[in-house]
Order: structure tokens, then sequence, then C-alpha cells
């Protein structure tokens, strides 16, 4: 490669390094390339590219879902949620602990946000299970692993991200997102009980919840479940596009907080909406970065050259498979996630289909490999959160995040090289 290429690139490692934010980062890579190492290309082009790639009504499905997870932090789903769960799994030994897991599984489906299960869970269930005798360390390493069930629960935005930036299909990638996201549950309960059972830790109620009290939990509950089953049917059904379906779920999620269970009030819409812009800010714009350094990219053909390099080695689909987690797990350390999907995603997935590797089947593993590194030092998201609202040791809580990362590279296993298992449910909705 040429010093048009390396120059650039150098360019956004070095900004990356220094902490300088990664949009800005990523500017600072592409916009020298167009004013000084190509000043036969009009400056302006630079500028179009950074604005055109949000021109597409597709790209409405961020604001929109990102507004319906603001307003369900006020419409009172969480609680009613976190009722269903302790009605399941209280009684069992480590029943907060079984809840905390069941509750990110059950608010995927409508939060579709790692950060914000986590946020919501270090503030309402773990000084609660400090007050039954769990460690601090445990309580914070099961709040922080089962956050990152989240993303992959539709209508996760780490699923419509890469949907977009690979143009493939949001619907099919919802209905992926299930298995891996239940496989992670149930080893994590499984390690749960193990540590419970060895440290004495209680269950949060005697007895499982009757069936006529399930019955009334589930009543209560059955407005904030119907969100992600409505949106997998309905774009199953044809009914909406996955950007209508954001709308439709940010009005439901409205009437739900102002109709249903009257919990939404009118000093929550400042809040509410500020929250929104915000969050639909700092995506699209790392949107808009990432277009201009797709335009440098692909206008000195490194796409192409990365796919003639990688099949001029010979790779089989194993060994891609190999390669592309370890990347991603080294990658997944030190950046966010939104950025790799957007960068990495389609440089890597037309090798990955050339390959006959399946682009759903890919997806999940992208998304799910990245999700892990939110939790995975030095640079962990959701660790140094979580960390920072418990007020504990951030070396602590990694040590104590460890069996859970083992976990989720099992379950990560199991996405890479078992695909008929993650896409027996796309199939079964979509056709083969």
């Amino acid at each position: 490669m040429n010093i048009n290429i390396w120059l650039p690139l150098l360019c956004i490692v070095a900004l990356a390094m220094f902490n300088v934010p990664i949009w800005l980062a990523l500017l600072g890579g592409a916009l020298p390339y167009f004013l000084i190492l190509q000043p036969t290309l009009p400056v302006q082009i630079a500028v179009q590219r950074v604005v055109a790639v949000t021109e597409t009504s597709s790209y409405l499905a961020i604001p929109f879902f990102i507004t319906a997870g603001a307003i369900m932090n006020y419409a009172g789903i969480s609680s009613r949620l976190l009722d269903l769960a302790d009605g399941l799994v209280g009684h069992l030994t480590g029943g907060l602990g079984h809840v905390n897991i069941l509750l990110s599984v059950l608010m995927g489906g409508v939060s579709g946000s790692a950060a914000a299960d986590a946020s919501m869970e270090a503030k309402i269930l773990v000084p609660e299970m400090l007050k039954r005798g769990y460690d601090e360390e445990f309580s914070a390493a099961i709040t922080i692993a089962s956050s990152l069930i989240t993303p992959i629960i539709p209508p996760g935005m780490g699923l419509i991200v890469f949907s977009f930036a690979t143009q493939i299909s949001v619907g099919r990638m919802f209905a992926a997102g299930y298995v891996p996201g239940l496989l992670c549950m149930v080893f994590m309960m499984i390690y749960v009980y193990i540590v419970s059972k060895k440290h004495g830790y209680k269950g949060s109620r005697d007895k499982m919840a009757s069936p006529r009290e399930l019955l009334h939990l589930l009543r209560q509950a059955f407005w904030a479940m119907l969100i992600p089953f409505g949106i997998l049917l309905g774009l199953r059904g044809g009914m909406f596009t996955a950007t209508e379906a954001g709308a439709i779920c940010a009005w439901y999620s409205l009437f739900i907080g102002v109709v249903i269970y009257k919990e939404i009030k009118w000093s929550h819409i400042w809040t509410i909406l500020k929250e929104s812009v915000l969050g639909t800010a700092t995506v699209m714009i790392l949107i808009c970065a990432a277009g201009a350094l797709s335009y440098f990219m692909t206008y000195e053909r490194v796409p192409q050259a990365l796919a003639e390099t990688m099949l001029s080695m010979n790779l089989t689909k194993v060994s891609f498979l190999l390669m592309t987690n370890v990347i991603l797990l080294i990658i997944g350390m030190f950046m966010e996630g939104g950025p790799a999907q957007i960068i990495l995603g389609p440089l890597l997935m037309p090798i990955a289909i050339q390959l006959g590797i399946d682009p759903i089947q890919f997806g999940i593993m992208f998304v799910f490999n990245l999700g892990i590194g939110n939790m995975s030092p030095p640079f962990g998201i959701v660790l140094y959160q979580v960390s920072g609202l418990m007020g504990l040791k951030f070396t602590k809580v990694a040590k104590a995040c460890m069996p859970f990362i083992v976990i989720m590279l099992l379950v990560l296993a199991i996405i890479a090289f078992c695909p008929k298992l993650i896409l027996f449910l796309p199939n079964l909705l979509y056709g083969a």
C-alpha cells in the first residue's frame, strides 16, 4: 500500500491513542486525504460524502428506536418486567442474580442498549443484592455480563446499525438474535447457581410465584412484552419497514407510559427529548465521519485489496472465522462497537459471502463479538460504567467478569461454528 493509504490510517490511530473522540479521529484521517494527498479532488466531495451518507430514509430507524428507548425509561416498563422476572426465577438459589439476568433478556426487547440496561440494574437491583449479602464484585459482574445480552435481543441498536452498514435484512438479523441471547441467559444462570450454592446466596422469595400471581404479573407486563414480538411479526408480515417499526415503537411506548401505566408526566418530556437528540447525534455523527472514511477507502480500492489479500491466503471458511473473531475481540477491547461495525462490516462482509458464510450468521457473530469488548479490559465501556456507579476498583470487577467472558466466548464459538442453530428462526420465519 502507498502513502496515500497509510498516512490517513496512521492519523486515525494516532488521534485515537490521544483519546480524541472516534468521529473526530475518523474525520482527522479522511479529510487531509482530500485536502493534501488528492488535491485534484474538490474538497466539496469530502463534505458531500460526510452528509450524503445520511440522506436515506432507512437511517430514520435510528432516532426512532433511540427515542423509543428513552420513553421506556420513564414509562414504568422496567419495574413491571422486574416484578415478572422475580416471580419466575426469584425463588432459585442466587435468586436476585437470576432476576438480574432474566431482566436483561426482557429489557433487550424494549431498550436495546447495554449501557442503559446496566445503569438501570446497577441502580435498582444491585443495592438489593448487596443488602442480601451478595459479594460486590460478583453483583457488578452479573450486571455487566447480563447487560450484554440486551443488544442482540431485538430491537438491539447494534443489529440495526450493522444491517444498514452492510445492506442486509434487519428482520432476519432481529430473528437471529434470540438464540444466542437465550444461550447466554442459560449458561450465565448455571454459573450464577453454582457460585450462589457455594456462597449460600438465597433466593429473593421463598417459592415461585403461584399461577394466579404469575398471571397477574404477566398481565402487568403484557403491554411491554408486546414490543419485541410485535416488531418481529410486523416486519415478517410486511406490515411495516424497519424505519416504520421504529416510529411505531416510539408512539406505542408513549401510549403505554401515558395511557396504560400512567407514569410519564409532562416534566419527563424535555428529558426524553434531550436524551433522544443526544443519543441520535452520537450515532449519526459517527456514521457521517465513517462515510468520509469509506469514500477515501473506496477511492483507493482498499476493500478490494483487502479481499484479494485474504483470498490469496487460501483461507478456509473456518480459518477466516477464527481470524475475524480474533481481530474483532482485540478491536472490541479498544473501540466501541458502533464504529467497528460501520468501518469493518462493509469490508469483511463481501469476503465472508465469497467464502460461503451466511451474512446473517456473520452479522450476529460480528455484533456479539464486539459486545464482548464492552466488558473486556482495558477499555470496556460497561465495565467502567458499572465500576464507577458502584464505586468499586476497576481491576477487581474485571477479575470477577472473567468467568462471564469465558461463557460469552463459548456462545461466540457456537454462533461461528453452528450456523444451523443460529439461522433456525430466521429461516423458519423468512424461508431459507
